[in-house]
Order: C-alpha cells, then sequence, then structure tokens
C-alpha cells in the first residue's frame, strides 16, 4: 500500500490524561463500577443484566490553596448517570450502594490526598428501556447489539505514543511518587513530533503541603523536571538502539510553563489534594484518552466512550476494545505487516459476533510483496468466534479502557 506508518509521518501530536486528571477519574469510576454491578448481577442471577453508567460528571469542588499545606473548603460532587437494572425476579439490587462503594474503592487506591468520604455522590441510575432491557431476556449465548456504531483500533503504537502513555506512567508510578510525594497525580502530557524530534508539555500541579514557598516551588521543579527529561532521554536512546537506521530522535520537555516568579502562589501550579478537580476543572467520561491510553491525534478513532457501557452488549465498549486487540495479533502473528488499523460495524439487533463489516488495512513493510489478507482474515474471524469469552473477560475488568 502507499499509505505509510505514523512514525513516518512529518508531524505527529499525541496526548494523555494521567491518572488524577478529572476526565480520567470519571472513566476510571464508572467503568469500576460497571465491573461491580457485573459481578454481583452474575452473583445473584448468573448473568450480566442491561446497565450503562457512562454518563458521568465530576463537579469541581473548592479549596484555599497555601504553601505549607492548603485546605478543601467545598468537596467535589460525583454523578453517576444512566441506566441499571434495579430489580429482577422479585430480587432487588443496591445499585446506588454498589456504584458509589466502587467510586469509594477507586479512589482510595488511586488519589493519596483525595477523602473518599468527603464527595457528594449524586446517583441518577434509572430504568432502561424495555426494548433494550429486553435484549437481555431472549436467552440467547450471544447478545445482539444494543446499538449501530463503528469502531476502530491499530497497532502497533508509535514510538511518540509509547512515550507519551509510559512518561505518564512513570509519573504516577508508586516508586515515583516515594521519591518525590509533592508530585500529584493529576498530568497531562501533550507530545509533539517534528520529524525525529519530539518535545512533551507537560502540566503536574505539585501538592501543596510538601511546598514550603515559592523558592521551594521552583527548586523542586527543576528536581523533577529532571527525571523527567532524563526518562524521556532514555526512551529515545533505547528506541534508536532497537529501530536501526532511519529513525534518530531527540527529546525535550516542558513543565508547567504557566508559571512565573515573583507572583507568589497564584504564579505556581500547586494543588491540596493532587488533581485539579478540587476546583479548576470539571470531568466527564468520554474526554479523556480513547481505550488504548491515549488521545492519537494523527489516528482514526472511534466517538464512543467506552467506559461504563455493560461489556456484553454495548458495541461502544465490546468493539471499541476489541478492534485493538485484533489488530495486534495480526500485527503480533504476521511479521511482514509494519501498521495494521481494523474497523468494526455493527447493526443494532444483531448478534456483537456478526458485524456489517470487520475489516482491515495492512501497511506492509518495504520490500514484502507477500499475501497475508487470508492469514489477517483468519484471525480476525478467531477473535470474532471468541467474543463471549471476551465479554466475559471485558466484564472483570480486565481491560483497561483509559
Amino acid at each position: 500500500m502507499s499509505a505509510s506508518e505514523v512514525y513516518r509521518q512529518r508531524v505527529e501530536v499525541v496526548e494523555r490524561k494521567g491518572l488524577g486528571h478529572p476526565d480520567y477519574i470519571c472513566d476510571s469510576i464508572m467503568d469500576r463500577g460497571s465491573v461491580a454491578l457485573c459481578n454481583e448481577y452474575l452473583k445473584k442471577f448468573g448473568t450480566i443484566l442491561h446497565h450503562n453508567i457512562d454518563k458521568g460528571l465530576l463537579v469541581a469542588g473548592e479549596v484555599e490553596g497555601k504553601f505549607g499545606g492548603g485546605r478543601v473548603i467545598s468537596p467535589m460532587r460525583l454523578i453517576f448517570g444512566d441506566r441499571a437494572t434495579f430489580e429482577a425476579g422479585g430480587v432487588e439490587i443496591d445499585v446506588e450502594g454498589i456504584v458509589v462503594g466502587s467510586a469509594k474503592e477507586w479512589l482510595s487506591d488511586n488519589l493519596r490526598f483525595v477523602d473518599p468520604e468527603s464527595l457528594f455522590y449524586q446517583v441518577e441510575l434509572k430504568k432502561g428501556s424495555s426494548e433494550l432491557t429486553d435484549l437481555f431476556s431472549r436467552g440467547e449465548v450471544i447478545l445482539g447489539a444494543n446499538d449501530t456504531s463503528a469502531a476502530v483500533g491499530y497497532a502497533p503504537m508509535s514510538p511518540t505514543e509509547r512515550l507519551v502513555l509510559e512518561c505518564e506512567h512513570q509519573l504516577n508510578s508508586k516508586k515515583f511518587k516515594k521519591e518525590y510525594p509533592e508530585s500529584g497525580e493529576d498530568i497531562k502530557i501533550m507530545g509533539l513530533r517534528q520529524n525525529s524530534e519530539i518535545h512533551l508539555t507537560v502540566a503536574m500541579g505539585l501538592v501543596d503541603r510538601f511546598v514550603e514557598s515559592e523558592e521551594a516551588y521552583f527548586r523542586q521543579k527543576a528536581e523533577v523536571l529532571e527525571r523527567i527529561e532524563e526518562f524521556a532521554a532514555g526512551y529515545a536512546e533505547s528506541e534508536n538502539s532497537e529501530s536501526g537506521p532511519g529513525l534518530f530522535l531527540k527529546t525535550s520537555v516542558s513543565l508547567n510553563t504557566l508559571d512565573m516568579r515573583g507572583r507568589g502562589r497564584e504564579g505556581v501550579y500547586t494543588t491540596v489534594t493532587g488533581t485539579s478537580a478540587e476546583d479548576a476543572d470539571c470531568g466527564q467520561v468520554g474526554r479523556g484518552n480513547r481505550v488504548n491510553g491515549i488521545i492519537p491525534l494523527n489516528r482514526p478513532v472511534s466517538s464512543e466512550a467506552a467506559a461504563g457501557k455493560n461489556p456484553v452488549s454495548h458495541i461502544g465498549k465490546i468493539y471499541n476494545v476489541l478492534s485493538h486487540r485484533i489488530a495486534g495479533r495480526i500485527y503480533r502473528e504476521i511479521p511482514e505487516i509494519a501498521e495494521v488499523y481494523v474497523w468494526l460495524l455493527s447493526e443494532i439487533g444483531t448478534s456483537i459476533d456478526r458485524p456489517q463489516i470487520a475489516t482491515a488495512q495492512l501497511i506492509m513493510k518495504k520490500g514484502v510483496a507477500r499475501d497475508v489478507e487470508t492469514e489477517a482474515a483468519e484471525l480476525m474471524e478467531k477473535e470474532l468466534e471468541n467474543i463471549r469469552e471476551f465479554c466475559m473477560e471485558l466484564a472483570a475488568g480486565k481491560y483497561p479502557i483509559c
């Protein structure tokens, strides 16, 4: 094919919203709620019932920041929206208790300075429509799609995409937080590659209880920036050694570029709790990363929000994750392929293992002439044949969705 791999394009832009970003918090908590409901439905009824918790909103609170430690004035509000099954066969399900409990669990596991008990939780989940709910009671082993929707996945990630993703993972790792407890979880990374030069613009608030003054802030910021630069340079060195001729990456990093010396606390990026949701930014499901953990602006992507959707009927979740899984398998098992894109399109009511289309765009390595289309099609068919097992893995939360 004449198309070229993304890493060969002159300009590439990749974004990652990290662990404490308000949008990431919404996606993660709503999906955790879906997994918890799936577990309860399976335990009580032996099957997953209708639900979608994919309309979530995190409303920012209010804090009083202060060098040496500020305080929360008004807590954040977390709103759960859309549909769930509250009763089946005369047995009631404590939907509100389950989703709120799973949210508190996620907050406790991931955000060091947010008290899960301090948030307001507003559950606006209602009963589902009769026709969509009926999909779950037709006795079918593999359910029909509850929407006509398309998804696209690809493989492999480009060097820029991997750098942006792995950099955020590094900054939010337990090891990094132990070394730099002042580093907040709310991290956003924008990667820009122009030819072989990658620049990372990083936003990461410092937790004010660990920052004694403006002078201390800029000293600590410089230390963190140096670590990010070291990580990025080491990553580039590794990529250069593995890729051979034709690719030589150079990296540079900026951190908290809105800062201005001499303006005290107003001129620096600090937080009380480690997330801007405390008083600056609200969060919403679907505004964050795609299911492979990044926002890849050079790639075709689905507009569906996968987080919180039910994992056995809602194509917006199933096909989004599955298309990336299929693409990854094709890339790994057919070595002549340089890059692959997989498109899946459902038709509402039709069994999810029989999409309207399941097609792939294959970009071959230079000089390869072997026909691999049949081999790729067979791999796609195998994945669709095993879709029930895949959906149950989704239901158990085995695949990250942001």
